[in-house]
């Protein structure tokens, strides 16, 4: 059952997260009204200045039914079903992301917030929005808007409908479309065969910046989340596995950001590291052998131990 959260308790318990890690809200980021919201949508930034403006208006405005997926304006608006806002979450940026972030606040305070935080770390900046939210889905998406946003209502549907508790975009479904390098798609395969051999992960993609999730489940999975960084949405989804609850995957259209600033060999070696930390955890604790269970019934059989020991790729990375 979904926890309601009054407009008082809200603004204390983010009074108090904010106070404790270093938080600054921008000046009209926390509303005061009282409609029950349904979607906060995070968009996690650091040093964006370039793309911040873009990406809330573009998403914005798909929302308001005034632009569709690919830019294009509507001459009949066609809004989202649901109540939404997006959350800028700003963690430690050098630049002018922040107060880009606050003059768009300041646009449109029904619809945008922003917080700053003091320290870097993708985890964190999603662990501490997710926190301060009063919705019911908690989503995010990366600022470059690789993913189509015509995924938007099979992402959080499910979720809003109590049809699933997780819902995660994929890129690595036959229904879904992507472009990117040869090296960036070898990578991304490779990470995730290492996923479903090793750990036994039954979702195909386990790092598209385009997820959702129950604000209920989110608490419920939150003490056991360690990883504040690129390597959070990978526990985040084998913890909701292996905890039984039901996840979606949407097929996705994705076109790579040739921009990025990931850094990849940083990453894969700290998801290595993850996935063993992980997995130890994860055996010390007894679940129902009929506590997993995913909403999507087709899949590959499930390999069971790794092709490749995995402390050999973390000592040779």
């Amino acid at each position: 059952m979904t926890t309601e959260y009054s407009t008082t308790r809200t603004s204390a318990y983010t009074a108090h997260i904010t106070d404790s890690l270093g938080i600054t809200v921008s000046p009209a980021g926390i509303q005061s009204g009282s409609n029950r919201l349904d979607v906060d949508f995070v968009i996690p930034v650091y040093n964006e200045e370039k793309d911040l403006e873009r990406a809330v208006t573009t998403l914005s405005m798909y929302l308001s039914g005034l632009r569709d997926a690919f830019g294009t304006t509507l001459h009949e608006t066609h809004a989202a079903s649901f109540t939404w806002n997006i959350l800028i979450a700003d963690n430690a940026s050098t630049d002018s992301t922040w107060d880009i972030a606050c003059t768009l606040v300041q646009r449109d305070s029904a619809h945008v917030r922003a917080i700053r935080l003091d320290r870097k770390g993708r985890g964190f900046a999603l662990k501490t929005a997710w926190l301060t939210s009063p919705a019911r889905v908690l989503a995010y998406m990366d600022v470059d808007l690789s993913t189509g946003l015509e995924h938007i209502d099979s992402l959080v549907g499910p979720l809003l409908a109590s049809e699933a508790d997780v819902s995660l975009g994929s890129r690595l479904r036959a229904d879904s479309t992507t472009t990117r390098s040869a090296k960036r798609e070898f990578i991304s395969r490779t990470y995730n065969l290492l996923l479903r051999t090793y750990s036994g992960a039954r979702f195909s993609d386990a790092q598209c910046g385009f997820k959702a999730i129950r604000a209920d489940t989110f608490r419920t999975l939150l003490p056991a989340l360690e990883d504040n960084e690129w390597f959070f949405d990978t526990e985040l989804l084998l913890l909701a596995q292996a905890h039984g609850f039901r996840l979606h995957e949407v097929g996705v259209r994705w076109i790579e950001d040739p921009h990025t600033s990931v850094h990849i060999l940083d990453t894969v070696l700290k998801d290595l590291r993850g996935m063993q930390r992980v997995k130890r955890s994860l055996s010390q604790v007894n679940f129902p052998s009929t506590s997993i269970r995913s909403v999507e019934r087709r899949r590959d059989p499930i390999l069971r131990g790794s092709l490749v020991p995995i402390q050999l790729l973390v000592s040779v990375a």
